[in-house]
C-alpha cells in the first residue's frame, strides 16, 4: 500500500533547522539527484526567509517545509516539493522568478509563479457588502487569474491546497476575526475545489478545520458525542467486520475490511440536510471493504445483500458511474447486528487511493497509464470552459455565481445518447443539459426524453438517466425559460446563455417584456405612480432598458423591485381635510392582536407595538408609528388614511419606525383573485397557499354567474414583502387566474 507506506504529515512537519530528518521523510521512493535537488531547495528556502516570523512566532520557512511535506504525501514530482518550498519567496522575499529559473529550471518557476498569482483568491470573501461594481470586478479578475494558473498547470492548485491546509492547521495563531473569515473562505472556496479534484483526504480536513472555527460549539458537542460513544461504537464495529470477513472468505475472496471515520463537518451536514439528531444517524457506524478486482467489488456486494438485509434508497454504484472528480466506489447501508445500520463502502485498492488522492494520483501512475491521462485532459477542459464563460455573462457578479455554481454545487450525472456522462447540478433540467453540450443545442431545444420518453422541459434529471434533446433547426430560446417560477432552468450557465440570446439577438421583444413583468408586480401589489428612471437609479442601474432586461433575466426579482417602488412612494397631500375624515370613519379598525417586538421606534424603547388591521402593514412597506393613549404604538403604512389623518390632527404623536430582523414572525395580509370560476380552483389555490407554507387565516368566495368569474378574498399570514410577491406570482401563473392583488 503506497498511502500507507508515506510517513504521517505530522512526522515531516519538523522544524527547517533539522533538514536531514526532515528530507529522510520527503526522500522515499525518489532517487538520489532528486534528493539533492530538494535538500539544495530547503536551503535556498531557509536563507531567503531567514529572520522571517510568522503569527505562532515560529520561523516563517517551517510552513513552507511543511507545505512541501504535505506535497509529497500526495505524491507530487521533485519539482512540485521544490516549488512548495520556495511558494513564497517571490512574494515575501527578495527573490526573483528569473533567480528560481536559473538555480531550479523554468517548470519551478512557473509553479512558483503560478502559487503567486493564485494569492488573489484571498480576496474572494465579500467582507464588505455594498462596495458595488468595482469589488464584484476585482473578485471576478481573481477567479480568472486562479482559473488561468490551475490550466497552465493543475500542479499550480494542488501546491495552494497544501498551502491553504497547513494555514488552516496552525490557525490557532491569529485573532478570533481572521480564524473565521480564513475558515469561512476554506469552506466556500478551497474545499469544494479539493472536492472538485478529488483529493478528498485535504477535502475532509479543510472541512473539519473550518467548521471547528465557524461554529465552535457545535463542533465540540459533536466531538464530544463520537469520543463518548467511541468504545461501543468500535466494539460494534468489531463485531460486524468479523461477521463480514467469514463471509467474504467463504467466497474466497482477499479483502481488507476496515472502521471508517466519520468526520464531523459530513456529520453535521447531513444532520441538517435530513432534519435529523446526532443519536439517529446510522452512517456514524461504517466500514470500508478493499479488494482486488471490480469483479471482487461486485461479488463482496452480492455477498453483503445477501447476509444482510439493505437499506433501499441509500445504495449507489459509482463504480458503473464515477463521479466527475473520478471518484469511483459502491456505497449502500445495510440492518447489522443487534438491528443497527452501517454504511458500507466497497471499492478496489487502486480506486481507494484514486479517491483519497484525486487528480495527484495522476503523476503517481502516470507510466503507461492512458486513462488517467484522459482523466486529467477532461480537468483541463473544465477549467477552460470556465474561462470561456467570462464572454457569455453580462457583469462580473454573474462570472462569480457561474463559477461557484459549477464548483460548488451539488451535482447529477446523466449520460447522453452516445453514452458521455454529462456533470450537471442538482435540480437540474433538460434545457440545463441541452446548453451543457452546446449554446446552439440549448437555444434550439424544443423538446427532450429521457430513457427514452418524452418528458417535460421542467423535468428534473436524476443520477444515471439517459437524455436526448429534441431540436429545431430555426429560432431561439423562450422567454418563459427565464422565468424562476416556472422552473425550466436550474444551472447559472444555461441562464447565461438565454440572457446573451436575448440581450443580442431579441432585444427589443425583451425589453417590453421586462416591462410588462414590472408593471403587472406593481399592479399586484397595489404600488402605482412610481418613476420607472428613478426605480432604476435606486436599484444602482443605468437605465430602464437595464432594468427592464434584469426584470426578463431574474437578476432582480420582481417583489424587490416593488418593494423598493413602494417605499419610494410620498403621503399623498393632506390639504383635504374633509376627505382625510372620511377616509378616516370608513377605515378606521381597532389594532390587531398580533405584538411585533421586531421594530425599531426612534427615540424611545420597551413600547409594545401593535399592527393596525385597517391597512395591515408586512415587513417592505414603509410604515409610521402612532402613539395611543395605553396600547403602545400601533404600526400602520405610511399612506394609510388612518395614519395620514393623524398626522393633521395630533402630529406630535405619529414617530418614525423601522422594521427589525426577525424573520419567524408573520404578519397578516389579505389576497384579492380574480378568475374564471371551474373545477378544482380552489384546491389549486390552497395548494399554492400550503407550499408556499403560508397560514390562511380567512377565506371567502363570490361568484359572478352571467361573467362566470369568481373573486376570492383571502387574509393570509407572510413573512415578508418579498414573501407576499413570490406568493402572488406563483397564484397569478395558476390556470384561469385573471388578476391577483394585494388588498390595502
Amino acid at each position: 500500500m503506497v498511502l500507507a507506506a508515506i510517513k504521517s504529515l505530522s512526522e515531516m512537519e519538523l522544524p527547517a533547522n533539522d533538514v536531514p530528518k526532515w528530507l529522510s521523510g520527503v526522500a522515499v521512493g525518489r532517487t538520489e539527484k532528486e534528493v539533492e535537488r530538494i535538500e539544495t531547495a530547503a536551503i535556498f528556502a531557509i536563507q531567503s526567509h531567514s529572520g522571517q516570523k510568522r503569527a505562532s512566532g515560529e520561523d516563517y520557512v517551517n510552513h513552507t517545509f511543511a507545505v512541501a511535506a504535505i506535497v509529497h504525501e500526495l505524491g507530487l514530482d521533485s519539482d512540485v516539493i521544490i516549488a512548495a518550498l520556495l511558494h513564497d519567496t517571490v512574494e515575501d522575499t527578495d527573490v526573483t522568478l528569473a533567480q528560481i529559473s536559473d538555480k531550479f529550471g523554468s517548470d519551478v518557476a512557473n509553479l512558483v509563479d503560478g502559487v503567486t498569482k493564485m494569492e488573489v483568491i484571498q480576496g474572494f470573501t465579500d467582507t464588505e457588502p455594498g462596495r458595488g461594481k468595482s469589488k464584484q470586478e476585482a473578485k471576478a479578475e481573481s477567479l480568472r487569474k486562479m482559473m488561468l494558473a490551475m490550466v497552465d498547470d493543475v500542479r499550480v492548485v494542488l501546491i495552494k491546497l497544501c498551502d491553504r491546509l497547513h494555514n488552516m492547521r496552525t490557525l490557532d495563531a491569529v485573532k478570533t476575526e481572521k480564524q473565521k473569515r480564513v475558515a469561512t473562505e476554506t469552506l466556500e472556496i478551497f474545499s469544494p475545489l479539493a472536492n472538485r479534484l478529488g483529493v478528498w483526504q485535504i477535502k475532509w480536513e479543510l472541512e473539519d478545520l473550518s467548521f471547528r472555527y465557524i461554529e465552535p460549539d457545535i463542533y465540540k458537542s459533536i466531538a464530544q458525542k463520537l469520543s463518548e460513544r467511541r468504545v461501543d461504537r468500535q466494539s460494534f464495529i468489531d463485531e460486524f467486520i468479523d461477521g463480514v470477513a467469514v463471509q467474504l472468505a467463504d467466497e474466497g475472496l482477499d479483502a481488507e475490511i476496515r472502521g471508517r471515520a466519520k468526520h464531523i463537518y459530513s456529520i453535521w451536514t447531513k444532520m441538517q440536510k435530513k432534519g435529523l439528531e446526532f443519536e439517529q444517524l446510522f452512517d456514524v457506524r461504517a466500514v470500508r471493504i478493499l479488494v482486488d478486482s471490480v469483479k471482487d467489488c461486485y461479488t463482496a456486494l452480492g455477498s453483503i445483500h445477501t447476509n444482510w438485509k439493505f437499506i433501499p434508497g441509500e445504495f449507489d454504484d459509482y463504480i458503473a458511474t464515477p463521479k466527475e472528480n473520478n471518484y469511483r466506489s459502491i456505497h449502500t447501508a445495510v440492518i447489522g447486528p443487534r438491528g443497527k445500520i452501517v454504511e458500507v463502502q466497497i471499492r478496489t485498492h487502486q480506486m481507494h487511493e484514486y479517491n483519497e488522492l484525486g487528480i495527484a494520483a495522476h503523476w503517481r501512475y502516470k507510466e503507461g497509464k492512458t486513462d488517467n491521462d484522459q482523466a486529467v485532459n477532461n480537468k483541463i477542459l473544465w477549467l477552460r470552459q470556465l474561462l470561456e464563460w467570462k464572454d457569455e455573462v453580462a457583469n462580473a457578479s454573474e462570472f462569480v455565481d457561474r463559477v461557484k455554481d459549477e464548483v460548488f454545487e451539488d451535482r447529477v450525472y446523466v449520460f447522453s445518447p452516445k453514452g458521455k456522462v454529462v456533470d450537471l447540478s442538482f435540480g437540474s433540467t433538460p434545457i440545463d443539459f441541452a446548453y451543457s453540450i452546446h449554446t446552439e443545442v440549448g437555444h434550439r431545444c424544443r423538446g427532450a426524453k429521457v430513457n427514452g420518453k418524452m418528458v417535460p422541459l421542467t423535468y428534473r434529471l436524476k443520477t444515471g438517466e439517459q437524455v436526448s434533446i429534441v431540436t429545431s433547426k430555426t429560432g431561439g430560446p423562450s422567454l418563459d425559460w427565464l422565468d424562476p417560477h416556472k422552473g425550466y432552468v436550474r444551472t447559472r450557465r444555461a441562464r447565461a446563455g438565454i440572457q446573451h440570446w436575448f440581450r443580442h439577438e431579441n432585444r427589443d421583444e425583451t425589453i417590453a417584456h421586462g416591462r410588462t413583468i414590472l408593471d403587472r408586480e406593481l399592479d399586484r401589489m397595489n404600488v402605482s405612480d412610481v418613476s420607472r428612471e428613478l426605480l432604476a437609479k435606486k436599484l444602482n442601474l443605468e437605465d430602464t432598458e437595464e432594468l427592464f432586461f434584469k426584470m426578463v433575466d431574474g437578476s432582480i426579482k420582481p417583489g424587490r423591485a416593488a418593494a423598493i417602488a413602494q417605499r419610494m412612494l410620498k403621503p399623498a397631500d393632506l390639504d383635504d381635510d374633509e376627505q382625510l375624515e372620511i377616509s378616516f370613519k370608513a377605515g378606521r379598525a381597532a389594532n390587531d392582536d398580533v405584538k411585533p417586538n421586531d421594530m425599531t421606534i426612534h427615540g424611545v424603547s420597551d413600547l409594545m407595538t401593535t399592527l393596525a388591521k385597517c391597512c395591515r402593514p408586512v415587513p417592505g412597506d414603509r410604515v409610521l408609528g402612532f402613539v395611543t393613549r395605553g396600547a403602545g404604538i400601533t404600526i400602520h403604512r405610511e399612506l394609510c388614511p388612518n395614519i395620514l389623518y393623524q398626522q393633521h390632527e395630533a402630529g406630535e404623536r405619529v414617530v418614525e419606525v423601522n422594521w427589525g430582523h426577525d424573520k419567524e414572525r408573520v404578519y397578516p395580509m389579505t389576497v384579492l383573485i380574480t378568475a374564471f370560476d371551474r373545477k378544482g380552483l380552489l384546491r389549486d389555490v390552497s395548494t399554492v397557499f400550503a407550499d408556499e407554507k403560508i397560514n390562511v387565516l380567512e377565506m371567502s368566495t363570490n361568484t359572478d354567474g352571467k361573467s362566470q368569474t369568481v373573486q376570492m378574498e383571502s387574509l393570509v399570514e407572510v413573512t415578508s414583502f418579498e414573501a407576499m410577491s413570490r406568493l402572488l406570482a406563483k397564484l397569478d401563473h395558476l390556470p384561469n387566474v385573471l388578476a391577483v392583488k394585494r388588498k390595502v
